[in-house]
Formats: C-alpha cells, structure tokens, sequence
C-alpha cells in the first residue's frame, strides 16, 4: 500500500541508544476529544478510498503465522499499533477503552453481528511476544461473538515494513551493533477498512470521536446493502473529513 493523499510518509527517526533502553511513555499530552458536530447519519455520507493494505506476515498471540490479509478482508476492521507496557492514558490504554465501547455497540447492534473486527499490533516485537499480547489482549478477547485479534512481529526489521505501509510515524531504537530492538513514542492513528481490505478512514487522536467512528462503520456495512442505505450519495465527505475542512 503506498500512501497518498491523507497518509503521510511513515518518517522513521532512528534514535541511538547506547545498551538497553527502559520502557518509556509516549511524549506530549493530548486532550480528550470533543464533537463539535452533529455526526450525519449512517450512510448520507461516503468514505473515499484510500489506499490498499498491503500483506505482511506477523504472528498472533498463539504463536502461529496469520497474514496480514486474512485479518484485514472479509469483514469491516479497525486496526490500530500499541505496545502492552504504554502507560499513557490518551496513549494505547486510550484507544483500547476507545474500541472496547465501540465494541459493545457493534455487538447492539444486530446488522452489524459477524462483520466487524479489531485488530491490535504491536510496535515492540522484542518485548511484546504472542504470551505478552496474549496476556494483555485476554480483557478485550473475552467476548465469543465479536473478533478481536492481538498480533505481533518476529523481528523489528519484519513490523517496519507495516509501519511504513500505514505511515504509522514512530521512532526506532538500535542497539550498539545498530540493530533495530524495537519501536515507540508513535503517533496514536486508527485506520478503517473495508472489507475488501481498502483503508476507508484514518483517525488521529482529536478525531477518536466513538459516534462518529460508529456511524462509519455502519456506512460501509450498508454498502453492501443498497436497499437499506438511507439517501446514498447526499454528503461526498466523511465526518472526520468535514470537520478537519471546517479547521
């Protein structure tokens, strides 16, 4: 997938470290955003598409090889990148409530059952191991009816492929031989796709608005179901879209 348009380049900072660095906490504090908009309905509006997601092979929190593909095809996807030690409140824990309510309300939501899914990668190969996102995805997994799938990377070298695909911005950290150990201090972004694998929407933090982030899930499910969707075509651009022009 190469980015144009509303995905910028991944710009990879490589940071130097000398011996083995500690966790840290994502830099800057954010604010809590707000909806300074009513969130037009469920199908008036279309999503534009962006971009193919490119395939990539990680590993999922039992171990086993899954591509990419297979968790972003089939059906609606929220994908997003964390690492199990952030301890940023508007960082990975943030986005994780985040999905957490959306989750509840698909799962409401009747047209929506078996169509939607979560997926979490991790930004740490090194640290986060399928046991460690195992352990820390078993709160959000708990639920039989809804997918959510936790997975990682063998190597850093391997996720940075992905990283830069997404233009998930991030730094690197090297080791002494300048290997590549792991990856931090990302830019926190959500990124919709369509079942045919097509990035549909990207949300950064102000816009991790969970009405409208809902409502866009339900306008690509009810692309699929033309006699259901409401005044087709009557806004061209989606509410996260709208409300960046008004700024």
């Amino acid at each position: 997938m190469r980015r144009s348009g509303a995905v910028a380049g991944a710009g990879l900072t490589v940071l130097l470290l000398a011996g083995v660095a500690s966790a840290a906490e994502d830099p800057g504090k954010a604010a809590a955003p707000r909806v300074e908009f009513v969130p037009p309905r469920p199908g008036s509006y279309k999503l534009q598409k962006i971009q193919q997601v490119a395939d990539a092979l990680l590993l999922d929190s039992t171990g086993l090889a899954v591509k990419l593909s297979a968790l972003t095809h089939g059906k609606i996807t929220l994908l997003t990148f964390f690492y199990t030690y952030c301890v940023d409140p508007l960082g990975c824990p943030f986005a994780h409530a985040t999905l957490a309510g959306l989750r509840d309300r698909v799962t409401d939501d009747r047209a929506l059952a078996g169509r939607v899914r979560f997926v979490s990668v991790s930004l740490d190969p090194t640290h986060d191991t399928p046991a460690a996102i195992a352990s820390y995805g078993q709160e959000f997994t708990a639920d039989p009816k809804f997918e959510w799938r936790f997975v990682t990377a063998r190597r850093v070298p391997e996720l940075l492929p992905v990283l830069d695909d997404f233009g998930q911005d991030v730094s690197v950290d090297l080791d002494q031989d300048g290997r590549a150990t792991r990856t931090l201090h990302h830019m926190l972004k959500m990124f919709l796709i369509d079942a045919g694998g097509e990035v549909r929407e990207i949300y950064s933090l102000a816009f991790l608005q969970p009405q409208v982030m809902f409502n866009d899930i339900k306008t690509l499910a009810l692309e699929t179901s033309p006699s259901s969707r409401p005044d087709s075509g009557a806004r061209r651009l989606s509410p996260a879209l709208a409300a960046r022009s008004r700024q």
